[in-house]
């Protein structure tokens, strides 16, 4: 008996041109949470940050573009890798959290949606492309995600563009180390109904927010310099060492959840694309996850990684990472008809998603 499923038919991406090393913060003056300068030399913290995180690099949008600039970029990029026509679009959703960000400190816009901006960059005529946007931190596009399929299962739409672009370098404080996460970046993907009498596409997700406790580990805030844009909160704050513990205890569990309601064992998974949100995080997530089924091994390339060169760019990162992948662009790393993959993201709110997709 046949069934509807969602699969992915294109994707896209735009990596930011300007590359920043690590090397590039030595002159900056980091401050701690008490607006106290932290007392390691410069050189020192960032050693410690790379070694913590992994990053040696990340990539910023140059001043000219802004967030719906690079989400239509992406955009055409999966357009004209299928070519599809972007008028038989049902939906156009856009995942952020920061709208179109300028360079100049506190500077955002909301209105209208992005995803409507990306319509007109588009040159989309279609008033029946229905676009909106989804804010729901760093798994707002896997959100995005679960929502189209859930328009094109039930025959609602038939096809499906879902978006996730962020510029975190304008919304970062400079006098924070945690500034050195942060990246820019869009990635694009085109979802279409197949009918299937096998499963294909999108088989489960699972999604979660924890917000009662933990809504204040992401959130905005002043500079860390006393005297650095003090009129008001403009700059992303993270509690580090809290989210890394939260996501070591509840990622691998809802992972598992989701994995179970697909009715797959975890040694069936090809790939796990993980939200690129610090290296060492996610290896021990996938080490947790392996210890719930009682495994030790863990296949060397299971689970691709940008977040050494790319940085950490929020709701573009895994679109981001599965365009690679689908492209052959990530050294030693390939997907095949018939592999299942598993996405999974944590961030702000707090909240986690979780999605099995096999390859059609």
């Amino acid at each position: 008996m046949e069934k509807r499923y969602s699969v992915i038919t294109a994707s896209g991406s735009y990596i930011p041109p300007v590359n920043v090393p690590n090397q590039a913060f030595l002159n900056r003056e980091f401050y701690d949470n008490e607006g106290q300068r932290l007392a390691s030399p410069t050189h020192d913290i960032i050693e410690k940050f790379k070694e913590i995180t992994t990053i040696s690099q990340r990539k910023y949008v140059p001043d000219d573009l802004t967030t719906s600039d690079i989400a239509a970029l992406a955009a055409k990029s999966a357009l004209e890798s299928s070519n599809t026509d972007p008028e038989t679009l049902d939906y156009l959703i856009v995942a952020h959290n920061f709208g179109d960000t300028s360079p100049k400190v506190g500077k955002s816009e909301y209105v209208p949606c992005l995803a409507a901006k990306v319509k007109q960059k588009l040159g989309i005529n279609n008033p029946d492309t229905v676009a909106y946007d989804i804010a729901f931190g760093c798994p707002g596009w896997l959100q995005a995600m679960i929502q189209a399929d859930y328009y094109l299962r039930s025959g609602d739409a038939n096809r499906i563009m879902v978006i996730g672009a962020e510029v975190l370098s304008r919304v970062s404080d400079p006098h924070d180390r945690d500034s050195m996460i942060y990246a820019d970046g869009a990635g694009a993907v085109i979802l279409e109904a197949k009918t299937s009498s096998t499963p294909i596409g999108i088989l489960a997700h699972k999604a979660q927010s924890d917000s009662l406790h933990y809504s204040n580990m992401l959130r905005m805030g002043r500079s860390y310099k006393p005297d650095y844009g003090a009129e008001g909160n403009h700059f992303l704050k993270m509690n580090g060492r809290k989210l890394y513990q939260y996501a070591l205890e509840n990622v691998p569990l809802a992972v598992k959840s989701c994995l179970d309601k697909a009715g797959i064992c975890l040694k069936d998974i090809q790939k796990v694309l993980i939200h690129q949100a610090n290296g060492k995080m996610d290896e021990a997530i996938l080490k947790r996850l392996f210890r719930l089924y009682g495994e030790k091994e863990i296949p060397a390339d299971l689970m691709p990684m940008t977040i050494a060169d790319l940085g950490n760019s929020s709701v573009a990162t895994l679109p981001t990472l599965y365009d690679l992948l689908q492209k052959n662009k990530l050294e030693g790393q390939t997907i095949h008809q018939g592999d299942t993959l598993l996405f999974t993201s944590v961030g702000a709110g707090m909240s986690i998603n979780a999605l099995v997709y096999r390859v059609a």
